[in-house]
C-alpha cells in the first residue's frame, strides 16, 4: 500500500488566519477580517504561481502587496519567513512514524510493502527550508513539491507525475489532503483518499483501509 502526505496543514503547521492577525492587526483585527485577508494574499493566481514555481519570492511580494494594498516591507518579512514558521504537526510526525514502523515490519515479515510518500504545494524555497530542517523527511519513499515540477494540486498532472515516477498503483494508494478539491483530484485518478482532520481521525481511515498494525 502507497501512503501519500500532503504537507501544510496535514503534516506541518500552516495557519494562513493567525500570520494575517499577527502581521497585518489593522486589517485584520477580527479572525472572519483575517481569513478573508488570507484568501486574498494565499488564494489567488499570483501565489498558485509561487507555489508551481513559476514566479519568484520577490515578485509575489511585489504582486500581492500592490494587489492587496500591504506594505510591502512587511509582506516580504512574512513571506521569507514562512519556511520557518512550518513546523512539523507531533501528532502528524508519529503518525507517519508509526508508518515507517509498519513498513520495516512488513519487510521484514514478508508482508505487503508499504511505501510513504509526499505531494505538496510547496515553492522551492520553503521547501528546500523544510527538507534543511526536518530530518525525517528523509523515511519518505519519495514525493513531489509543486515547485519543482511547474504544476499544482487539484492538477491531473500532478498525480499523475507522482503515479508515473514511483510506478504506484492507483488502488493501492491513499492520500491525506486538508483540502477537499485535492482529495478529489486523487480519487479521480483512483486513488484513495482521506480528508484530514486530526491525526487520530486520519490513523483510523489508515487502518479502515486495512493498515490495521498502526494502532496505539
Amino acid at each position: 500500500m502507497n501512503v501519500v502526505f500532503d504537507f501544510g496543514a496535514v503534516l506541518f503547521t500552516w495557519r494562513p488566519v493567525d500570520l494575517m492577525m499577527e502581521c497585518f492587526p489593522q486589517r485584520a483585527a477580527s479572525r472572519a477580517e483575517a481569513g478573508h485577508l488570507a484568501h486574498e494574499v494565499f488564494g489567488r493566481a499570483d501565489w498558485q504561481a509561487f507555489d508551481r514555481g513559476t514566479v519568484s519570492m520577490p515578485d509575489v511580494i511585489a504582486q500581492v502587496a500592490k494587489r492587496v494594498g500591504l506594505d510591502a516591507r512587511v509582506l516580504g518579512a512574512l513571506v521569507e519567513s514562512i519556511g520557518e514558521r512550518l513546523t512539523p504537526m507531533p501528532e502528524s510526525v508519529a503518525l507517519f512514524e508509526r508508518l515507517v514502523a509498519l513498513r520495516a515490519q512488513r519487510a521484514a515479515h514478508g508482508g505487503e510493502p508499504v511505501r510513504l510518500y509526499y505531494l505538496s504545494n510547496m515553492p522551492v524555497p520553503y521547501a528546500r527550508t523544510l527538507e534543511r530542517m526536518n530530518p525525517f523527511l528523509k523515511a519518505f519513499d519519495g514525493g513531489i513539491f509543486s515547485g519543482d515540477v511547474l504544476l499544482i494540486k487539484p492538477e491531473p498532472s500532478i498525480y499523475q507525475c507522482l503515479q508515473t515516477r514511483y510506478a504506484l498503483e492507483p488502488s493501492k494508494t491513499i492520500f491525506l489532503d486538508d483540502l477537499l478539491p485535492n482529495i478529489h483530484a486523487a480519487q479521480a485518478e483512483g486513488w484513495h483518499g482521506i480528508h484530514f482532520h486530526s491525526a487520530q481521525q486520519a490513523s483510523q481511515a489508515l487502518q479502515a483501509l486495512g493498515l490495521n498494525e498502526i494502532a496505539l
